[in-house]
C-alpha cells in the first residue's frame, strides 16, 4: 500500500520469514513502513534502518516529518521495522502464549524473538525488497543491542551505524547489569524527591493505602504497592519527573484513590501494548533468565515495599508480574521453562567486532538509568572503526532531540561517510 502523510510518502511492506530461521518450516509475517520526502519518491536514495528500542518495540508511528525522521529524509529512505512478535507483524501477546498447553513448547516459540533472529529479518527484508543495496541503521536502546548483533553476523549489509543509548556489554551478565542499575535508581529517586518533596508523604500515603489490599484497577487487577514502585520505570526519560508528578498530584478524590489515578497506573503497567518487552528483558543479555532483577532487589532494603520514603524502581521486570499482571501471566510458563537455559547461540561475535570496518558512531548518556555508561565504554573500546559521543546533556530518550542524529551522521561524515551505500 501506498500513500501520504503530510511531509512524507509511505510505502508499506510486508515478508514472509521462518518463526525459526534454523528449522524454516513455519512462518510468520515482518511488516516494515518506507519514508520519502514525497517529492523525492521518484529517486535512487540510499536506506536508512530504524532499530527500535524495547525489546519487544514496535516501529515509530510518525506523526510529520520533524525531529531524526526529517533530517534523514533529507537524504535518504527511512526504514521503520516492526520488529517480529509487534505491531503489524505477527504479535506476540498474552493470547497468542495462552494457547500453548505445554510450557517446553512455548518457551520454544519465544525463544525465536531474540536480537538473531530479528536481525535475519532485516536481513531478508534488505535483500527481497530493497534490492540488496547496504544500508545504514539507526539503533535506540535496544536498538543498539540489535546493532551489535547484526556487525556480528552481517556486517557486509551494512554502510553505517549509529546507536543513542545503546550499546550492550559484549560479555552478557543480566546479574552485573542490575548491580549496577539499582544505585542508580536510588540516585534518581532522591532527585525526583528533592524536586517534589511533597511527594515523600503522598507516595506513602498512596503506598499505605495499597497495603490494605483490595485497591483494584479498571481491568479488575489488583494494584500493588510494588506495581506502583514499577512506575519509577519513567524516571530515566525527560520530562519523566513532571509526568509522574502530575500523575501523583490527582492520586486521591474525596479520600480514596480516584479513577483517574487508576485509569493512568493501568495504562502505564500494563504491558497491553509491548508484553515482550517485559517477557524478554533479561533475555537480551544473552540467557534464558527472568530473576536477576529481583535476586538483586533483594540486596538493596531500601527498595522494600515497607520501607519510606518509598523508593520507585527502573527498567527491571520482576517474577511477581507474570502473576499480578493479567496481559503477562500467560507468558509465566514459558519464562519458567526459559530460565537456565544456556543453550542458544550467542549474540555478538567478539573477534568480528573487533576487526569491524563499518563505520558506528554512537552516543552514551553518561546518566543514563537503563544503559550503564561504564559497559557502553567498555563495549565501544572492543569494537572496531567505533566512535564515541559522550554526554550529561540529555537522558536515555535524547534521539528526541534534533542534534542527536545530527551530530551522529556528522561523526561518520567527516571521516569520510559510510562504506558504500
Amino acid at each position: 500500500m501506498n500513500y501520504t502523510i503530510p511531509g512524507m510518502h509511505v510505502r508499506e511492506h510486508v515478508v514472509e520469514v521462518p518463526l525459526d530461521w534454523a528449522d524454516p518450516k513455519e512462518t510468520i509475517s515482518v511488516f516494515a513502513r518506507e519514508l520519502v520526502d514525497p517529492a523525492r519518491r521518484g529517486e535512487d536514495l540510499p536506506c536508512l534502518l530504524y532499530l527500535q528500542g524495547g525489546p519487544g518495540g514496535k516501529g515509530p508511528r510518525p506523526l510529520r516529518a520533524d525531529g531524526w525522521i526529517g533530517q534523514a529524509l533529507r537524504t535518504h529512505r527511512v526504514v521503520l521495522l516492526d520488529q517480529r512478535g509487534t505491531g503489524r507483524s505477527t504479535r506476540v501477546d498474552g493470547r497468542t502464549m495462552g494457547r500453548f498447553d505445554d510450557a517446553a513448547k512455548a518457551a520454544d516459540h519465544l525463544a525465536c524473538f531474540r536480537a538473531d533472529s530479528i536481525v535475519a529479518d532485516a536481513e531478508h527484508l534488505r535483500k527481497s525488497v530493497f534490492g540488496g543495496r547496504r544500508w545504514a541503521t539507526l539503533g535506540q536502546s535496544y536498538g543498539g543491542f540489535l546493532t551489535m548483533t547484526y556487525l556480528s553476523y552481517a556486517p557486509e549489509g551494512l554502510s553505517a551505524c549509529y546507536v543513542t543509548g545503546g550499546l550492550p556489554s559484549l560479555d552478557p551478565d543480566a546479574a552485573e547489569v542490575y548491580r549496577r542499575t539499582y544505585p542508580r535508581v536510588e540516585a534518581k529517586n532522591a532527585e525526583f524527591y528533592r524536586r517534589y518533596p511533597q511527594h515523600v508523604e503522598l507516595v506513602a500515603r498512596i503506598a499505605d493505602r495499597l497495603a490494605e489490599g483490595d485497591v483494584l484497577l479498571p481491568d479488575g487487577d489488583v494494584l500493588t504497592v510494588r506495581r506502583l514502585q514499577s512506575l519509577g520505570i519513567d524516571f530515566g526519560m525527560k520530562p519523566g519527573y513532571e509526568r509522574m508528578h502530575w500523575l501523583l498530584d490527582e492520586a486521591f478524590n474525596e479520600g480514596e484513590l480516584s479513577s483517574g489515578f487508576l485509569h493512568q497506573v493501568l495504562a502505564r503497567s500494563s504491558y497491553s501494548d509491548n508484553p515482550l518487552f517485559a517477557a524478554l528483558q533479561e533475555a537480551i543479555y544473552g540467557r534464558g533468565s527472568w530473576a536477576a532483577a529481583e535476586r538483586e532487589r533483594s540486596r538493596h532494603p531500601r527498595f522494600a515495599e515497607a520501607a519510606r520514603p518509598l523508593l520507585f524502581t527502573g527498567e527491571m521486570i520482576y517474577p511477581w508480574m507474570f502473576e499480578e499482571i493479567r496481559e503477562l501471566r500467560p507468558f509465566r510458563p514459558a519464562l519458567e521453562a526459559l530460565e537456565g537455559r544456556d543453550d542458544w547461540p550467542p549474540l555478538y561475535d567478539v573477534d568480528r567486532l573487533a576487526a569491524n570496518e563499518v563505520p558506528v558512531a554512537a552516543a552514551v548518556y553518561f546518566d543514563d538509568m537503563y544503559v550503564d555508561a561504564g559497559l557502553q565504554l567498555e563495549t565501544a573500546a572492543r569494537v572496531g572503526n567505533t566512535q564515541v559521543w559522550v554526554t550529561n546533556e540529555y537522558e536515555h530518550d535524547g534521539i528526541g532531540d534534533d542534534r542527536v542524529f545530527a551530530r551522529l551522521t556528522g561523526l561518520v561524515h567527516d571521516i569520510g561517510g559510510g562504506t558504500g551505500e
